[in-house]
């Protein structure tokens, strides 16, 4: 029983290991925010100047040591302000991309069906964009074919795909997946 006493009296807190794994996360999280486009950065909750200002001049720091010891600098005043508001707001830039990734392969995945099947996906591509031009879709797919024939770029394929983003754009970017097979995605169009 006096054992237990003991050693309750030390266990005042978090391993070494712990408090340092913490501190390494932050100091990556500020780390990720001087590799932010201007824009986003902007966006970002950084409420302390200090913050704010050290972000800045780590992003014109060229001098590996120097931008070293910036960033030590920034994880020293991440552990000083609440980092949940720029953890979250990281969040919803990651879920931004993996939607506009996942946009991307429905498109792409469209665009190829349309090209393999032609006439017989054009439903489909209709149903989810019913402003869709149906002869111009048909002259991109005949195009297609004739290039592939000649082994010629795809040029019309792009073509294609660039319309169907368009298409998506103007219909808010929530069109429904085409009910039939889907391509497995070239990836012609980046």
């Amino acid at each position: 029983m006096a054992d237990e006493e003991y050693y309750d009296e030390w266990d005042e807190g978090p391993s070494k290991s712990a408090v340092k794994r913490e501190m390494t996360a932050l100091q990556d999280l500020g780390t990720r925010l001087t590799q932010l486009p201007e824009s986003q950065l902007k966006q970002m909750p950084i409420e302390d100047e200090r913050l704010r200002e050290a972000v800045d001049l780590a992003r014109r720091i060229k001098h590996r040591s120097g931008l070293r010891r910036q960033l030590q600098y920034i994880g020293k005043l991440m552990r000083s302000i609440d980092p949940d508001p720029i953890i979250e707001a990281f969040a919803r830039i990651d879920g931004q991309h993996q939607d506009d990734k996942a946009r991307f392969h429905r498109l792409e995945a469209m665009r190829d069906d349309l090209l393999k099947r032609g006439d017989k996906a054009m439903d489909s591509v209709l149903a989810a964009y019913p402003d869709a031009d149906r002869q111009q879709l048909r002259q991109w797919i005949r195009q297609h074919q004739a290039e592939t024939k000649a082994e010629k770029p795809p040029t019309s394929a792009r073509k294609l795909f660039r319309y169907l983003r368009e298409l998506d754009e103007a219909a808010g970017g929530g069109a429904v997946e085409p009910s039939s097979e889907p391509g497995t995605g070239s990836g012609e169009d980046s």
